[in-house]
């Protein structure tokens, strides 16, 4: 018999398995499809401090092994999520909720995380740095080492629940940004965020997204996920949740080896809602199939 625990932070999830943010919605919506106590946590919506319209449509476009999407963090505001969706949630999972937290401002980052915090439910909270700092020119958090640190020393200031800080992609060195989140505190690094991309219909000649660019997730991003777990696990000493392009039950075990504790399902559960109960159903086999015993094992086993 197989094991497929892992130990996350100090809490014990039966598997790996997360739905990453943004493409579960706030995981009530899919209980009445599955019984998603099956899953090892869930990472719910990205909230924000105000709610969020989100941006103009269209939003979602199409590619070929996989999709853009510049939805804009379209959410009720963290109040509501509190008191509205948390407790539809609860009613349905009994498993640790993973929190995702995105802000505009340090100030957003801090109060959000501060508010989220005190949710019994709530096991741990994923700050997502890709948002612009609305004071500097609108660039990301997540581009430089400084910024990611300061969001990181602020969260941490103010939470007791461990924080794991989502990283962009779109970097030349994600090493450097996940050492300063870890200096700063940081009990772990989620990573990766989706490429940023662009459609262009040849009939009209303009752009798919009204954004023009989005962000571009599915199969094709998985071998830049696996390079850069890999590059992160070799660099820090708190552990890393993997996504990004994972699909089935071989990518989880890509991704591990290369130094994933846990590993996130994104765009896989938009093209099939039953992606990631597929995946947690078919692990044993695979780890039967390649000689694995306990998932804990082999973390970090490629390097």
């Amino acid at each position: 018999m197989v094991n497929l625990k892992v130990n996350l932070s100090g809490v014990e999830l039966d598997n790996p398995i997360i739905p990453a943010s943004g493409t579960f919605g706030f995981g009530y919506e899919f209980a009445e499809l599955y019984d998603i106590n099956i899953l090892g946590s869930l990472s719910f919506k990205g909230t924000t401090l105000e709610p969020r319209f989100g941006n103009p449509t269209p939003r979602i476009a199409e590619t070929r092994s996989g999709m853009i999407n510049s939805v804009g963090l379209q959410n009720p505001g963290v109040d509501k999520v509190i008191s509205e969706e948390l407790p539809k949630l609860r009613a349905c999972f009994n498993k640790p909720i993973m929190a995702n937290i995105s802000g505009f401002s340090i100030d957003e980052y801090r109060t959000c995380c501060e508010k989220i915090d005190k949710e019994d439910q709530v096991e741990f909270i994923e700050v997502n740095i890709s948002c612009p700092n609305v004071h500097n020119g609108g660039m990301s958090f997540g581009t430089s080492p400084e910024s990611a640190a300061e969001v990181t020393k602020a969260v941490k200031a103010v939470t007791s629940k461990p924080v794991f800080i989502k990283l962009s992609p779109n970097v030349t060195d994600i090493v450097s940004i996940a050492k300063a989140c870890e200096e700063a505190g940081a009990d772990g690094i989620s990573l990766i965020n989706t490429l940023l991309g662009m459609k262009i219909d040849l009939k009209t000649r303009k752009p798919v997204i009204a954004n023009k660019m989005g962000g571009f997730s599915g199969d094709a991003i998985f071998p830049v996920a696996v390079r850069m777990v890999y590059q992160v696990y070799e660099a820090v000493n708190i552990p890393v949740i993997g996504m990004g392009g994972v699909s089935r039950a071989e990518d989880v075990i890509e991704l591990m080896l290369a130094g994933a504790t846990a590993v996130e399902v994104g765009a896989a559960n938009l093209v099939e809602p039953f992606a990631c109960k597929n995946i947690i159903e078919d692990l044993p086999r695979v780890m039967e199939k390649y000689g694995i015993n306990n998932l804990k094992d082999i973390i970090g086993g490629a390097h």
